[in-house]
């Protein structure tokens, strides 16, 4: 089972009170979900532990994906959905934040069993969901056809078309053209933002990237197509490492056909555990949480370190990289490029109104871009005394209690 991720939450808020002034009263409604939702789902032999939880909608409806994986708990899905309110309101989408999971191992699952599991979420929660409720999409481990089956049982439950009511979808569906690679290009903008801000040079830039899912991968795509040097990337299996740069697209086909980078043959094969510890000037973390924890942090190399992941830096690895003035790029930003394009399709879906691909990708530049300048500008303001991440959850914060306090939850 994984460590406590809440846990860190709470001290972070418990910090953050401190320099918003905010009053004990607003920190228990930032930190207290409004409905968690769990059952099991029986499939074959078996009961999958699954939740949903959602986690304040004072800006609208719930909105996050769902995972599949082994060791997913309600503690983690509980603070990914603290962090989807965040990095929603932060995006400045009319979303709240919820999550999803289900505990077990779609490796080694049939195409049958994926679908069964996937129509039994929509069947234990479909009252709680919906385009005005509660929208799901998919995170680690599920897909487009995940989200396909989902929309497809979910319409069947109440007897209508809904396609707003997941994002994710094939296009097929009435899904956007952006989305499958949506985190990696709003990740690729901030990066882009970030060399500019700081006076980096991508020529010469030594990049390492862990994990090399559908986010890390594109993401390292578009990376090394960009003219830094891609040095390491690794997957669950393990990486591979070459201090004159990876050949990306060689990467990414061995990947394919070998089922891990590791199995790439020009290049020294190291761990994950190695990888964070590279000297390197950027380190991306596109794997899963609690990575760089007080443990390893004082072992990291990277002057910069980009959160394409949700939480893989933990709060007291946060201070120690904090002190030794590496820049850590908070998941609440760098990866809400995935939350934005899904904005994007439920727009879509609910007005029939479709929009052309360069104008979509022009406008998730722009919103990226605009994230970004202002946690820079709320960083700058406070004489760059906190970190990146603390700017960004005040501007977050700041929107939802006015929210709150409009709607007359707060006096």
């Amino acid at each position: 089972m994984k460590s406590k991720i809440f846990s860190n939450i709470i001290r972070r808020l418990t910090e953050i009170q401190k320099i918003a002034d905010l009053s004990d009263k607003e920190v228990h409604l930032l930190l207290t979900p409004k409905r968690i939702l769990k059952t099991q789902l029986k499939v074959g032999n078996e009961k999958l532990p699954a939740w949903r939880i959602l986690f304040n909608d004072a800006l609208g409806p719930g909105k996050g994906g769902v995972r599949f994986h082994p060791e997913v708990c309600q503690d983690e899905v509980m603070s990914l959905a603290f962090w989807m309110m965040i990095k929603d309101s932060l995006a400045g989408l009319p979303y709240g934040g919820a999550k999803g999971g289900v505990r077990f191992d779609p490796k080694k699952a049939s195409s049958q069993t994926l679908e069964m599991v996937s129509r039994k979420f929509v069947d234990a929660f479909y009252k709680f969901l919906g385009q005005d409720k509660d929208i799901p999409a998919p995170d680690v481990y599920t897909n487009s056809q995940i989200m396909a089956w989902m929309l497809d049982e979910y319409e069947k439950k109440i007897g209508r078309h809904q396609p707003a009511m997941i994002t994710g979808k094939p296009l097929e569906l009435q899904g956007c053209l952006l989305r499958a690679d949506a985190t990696a290009r709003g990740g690729y903008v901030i990066i882009g933002e970030m060399i500019k801000e700081f006076g980096l040079k991508k020529k010469g830039l030594k990049v390492a990237v862990q994990g090399f899912g559908n986010a890390g991968s594109n993401l390292a795509r578009m990376l090394g197509k960009s003219g830094v040097s891609l040095v390491a990337v690794s997957d669950s299996r393990g990486g591979i490492f070459n201090k004159n740069g990876l050949d990306i697209d060689q990467v990414i086909q061995t990947k394919t056909e070998a089922g891990s980078v590791s199995a790439y043959a020009d290049g020294e094969k190291i761990d994950n555990a190695s990888l964070l510890k590279l000297s390197v000037d950027v380190l991306v973390l596109a794997a899963l949480e609690n990575q760089i924890t007080r443990e390893n942090a004082d072992e990291v190399k990277a002057k910069y370190v980009v959160e394409i992941a949700n939480g893989p830096v933990t709060y007291e690895a946060d201070k120690i990289l904090f002190s030794k003035g590496v820049t850590v790029v908070p998941d609440v930003l760098a990866n809400s490029g995935g939350v934005t394009v899904s904005y994007f399709e439920w727009a879509q879906n609910r007005t029939g109104n479709i929009l052309d691909r360069e104008y979509l990708e022009k406008l998730l530049d722009k919103k990226m871009s605009a994230s970004w300048a202002k946690t820079l500008s709320v960083y700058k303001e406070h004489g760059r005394k906190i970190d990146l991440r603390t700017a960004a959850y005040l501007i977050a914060i700041k929107r939802i209690l006015a929210a709150e306090k409009l709607r007359g939850t707060l006096r």
